[in-house]
């Protein structure tokens, strides 16, 4: 099924863009994941403006796909003439000088394959959220954009043809540099293919070191290289999504910016490509950890990707809205909320630094007195109300996710006080998650509901609750576990959709399944035994994935469709997590093909 967010991500761990599968460019931010969407397009509603694309004249088909294990997409498109060229797309990354070159710099590599195809390059950004640029200069090589300049396009294709717009025979290759208005050093021709080849190493070679299962490969690799791709290599940073304002539903309102970094989702990244041996990002984000900690022990729920960044959350005017559903918002009102699960989140990422005989520079006492300062703060708030894991903005709780987070923080805390020989320091830990847990595990249980709910004294049932055997909190094969997956089964699975809840929110009902929900529950049903079911689940959740192989937030239930910011790390680190879980081993595999 074709849909509207049938779009690629093509990146370097700097910058990102979103491609769609007739190779138009509709989304970049500039310089960096959360700034000015030079091409947006994907939020422009009617209007045609920030954007990038080739238009074939007499186009009748295009065919687009990732050249393998790589971040490059490769589009072939078709006229009726029989005509065909070949649009390569991709962000510069490869090891250049002992360092990693990672530019904020889009190339486009357009080529004839058959007959002598007609073309028009249209380049059309944006600048201040959603303005039309006014000004374009043409230099010998190169045209600027913007007003102060914003970006350079550098090329070999005729600038003259660029500006007006106009069609031209294709002849031989062309190339693209879209980038910083600077100087360009080189001939395009040779740079662009020097580039290509050695950027296609690099993701090839990062490839081969991962340490996946043997079944759903293809699916596992997608779900990993876009994870990296939304990591800001820089910092360390982790961003939830690569874009803002996709909304969760047609007309919900529900309209964030994700181009930030929440520790609650970092965590799960950083877990899940841990899981698949892809530790050097746990290590950048650790990093990042400690500059946002520093002296202080209060953590925000979300930081910029440069941690000082102002999040102050607005609605920009020149822009309509993904399909027309606006508002368009920058910044994220999320900052300013109380979110106690972040604390725990830092410590369980943390934790592989003690753990992981694979790591360089494993984690020592200077690492520990900063989990130490993070516990304090799960001890004091593990049962205080806030705006829990779903960021209600209109009212606060005792959340049972919130405080099973801060019950793990604690109890990991005591587990690394005893890797590192501080007997004194683990008992006081695992101690005060002691008494955490006995709270929890008694006040969050609802007798009537037979159930563990959304938080204390409600019998609002939560899918967050699924991830208590996951953080160690109680035992899969315990009945009151048992019984809480069934009322949980009764009360938000839709057939094969699973909501993460069904009460009102600030916003109404919600309308569609938030995507990485259906991957909690598959791994709860793997571990109470019902593995068959728990796979033919994953399977139908793959056949959701877009042209690509990529999920956003959410699916619709009645249309199907995707629905929310796109790619979300959330959706594809669940992926990653389920396929380990559930795939046979190689050496099964092996058993069976050879019995």
């Amino acid at each position: 099924m074709t849909q509207a967010l049938d779009l690629a991500v093509i990146g370097n761990c700097r910058t990102a863009a979103l491609v769609d599968t007739g190779a138009r460019i509709l989304w970049w931010c500039f310089p960096r994941f959360d700034g000015d969407p030079v091409f947006c397009r994907l939020l422009a509603g009617d209007v045609e403006k920030g954007f990038s694309d080739v238009v074939l004249d007499g186009q009748i088909q295009s065919r687009s796909e990732y050249v393998r294990n790589t971040a490059i997409v490769s589009t072939l498109l078709s006229a009726e003439d029989g005509s065909q060229l070949r649009i390569t797309d991709f962000a510069p990354r490869f090891r250049n000088f002992d360092r990693m070159l990672r530019p904020p710099q889009l190339i486009r590599i357009i080529e004839p394959v058959a007959g002598v195809p007609r073309i028009t390059i249209r380049v059309r950004p944006t600048q201040h959220h959603g303005k039309v640029v006014s000004r374009l200069v043409a230099g010998s090589n190169h045209i600027t954009y913007g007003e102060p300049a914003l970006i350079r396009l550098t090329t070999d294709a005729p600038l003259a043809y660029i500006e007006a717009e106009t069609p031209f025979a294709l002849t031989h290759p062309v190339h693209l540099f879209l980038g910083a208005d600077e100087p360009f050093a080189g001939e395009p021709a040779a740079t662009a293919r020097d580039f290509l080849n050695r950027t296609a190493e690099y993701w090839r070679e990062w490839v081969r070191r991962l340490s996946i299962a043997y079944e759903w490969q293809d699916a596992t690799i997608r779900a990993a290289i876009t994870l990296k791709l939304s990591n800001f290599e820089e910092t360390g940073g982790i961003v939830a999504a690569l874009t803002t304002s996709l909304p969760e539903a047609p007309n919900s309102g529900r309209n964030w910016d994700y181009r930030y970094c929440w520790l609650r989702d970092a965590y799960f990244v950083v877990k899940a490509l841990n899981r698949i041996g892809a530790t050097r990002t746990m290590e950048h984000y650790i990093s990042f950890i400690l500059s946002i900690a520093g002296e202080d022990a209060v953590l925000k729920p979300v930081y910029g990707i440069v941690p000082n960044a102002d999040l102050t959350e607005w609605i920009a005017p020149d822009l309509d809205g993904f399909q027309n559903h606006g508002p368009v918002r920058f910044g994220n009102a999320a900052v300013d909320q109380v979110q106690h699960d972040a604390y725990g989140s830092v410590i369980l990422s943390a934790v592989p630094m003690f753990f992981d005989k694979r790591l360089p520079r494993p984690g020592g006492e200077p690492l520990f007195r900063l989990i130490e300062k993070m516990a304090r703060r799960c001890a004091a708030l593990a049962l205080e109300p806030d705006a829990g894991i779903w960021e209600y903005r209109g009212r606060a709780r005792i959340h049972t996710h919130s405080a099973a987070m801060c019950w793990a923080g604690l109890s990991r805390t005591g587990a690394i006080a005893r890797r590192l020989g501080l007997t004194d320091r683990a008992e006081y830990w695992n101690g005060e998650a002691d008494k955490v847990a006995a709270v929890i595990l008694g006040r969050c249980w609802n007798e009537k509901r037979k159930a563990y709910t959304a938080g204390v004294d409600t019998e609002d049932m939560d899918a967050s609750v699924l991830l208590m055997p996951e953080l160690g909190l109680i035992d899969a094969d315990d009945p009151r576990f048992v019984s809480t997956v069934a009322a949980i089964e009764q009360d938000l699975v839709r057939g094969r959709h699973v909501l993460r809840y069904a009460a009102a929110d600030d916003f109404g009902l919600p309308e569609t399944e938030f995507l990485v929900c259906r991957f909690w529950l598959i791994d709860a049903l793997s571990l109470l035994g019902r593995r068959d079911e728990a796979r033919a689940r994953f399977n139908d959740a793959l056949a959701l994935r877009n042209h690509y192989g990529l999920f956003a937030e959410d699916i619709h239930p009645e249309s199907g469709a995707l629905w929310g910011n796109f790619p979300q790390t959330y959706s594809m680190a669940g992926l990653i997590l389920s396929a380990m879980r559930l795939s046979q081993s190689w050496e099964e595999r092996y058993w069976h093909a050879s019995s």
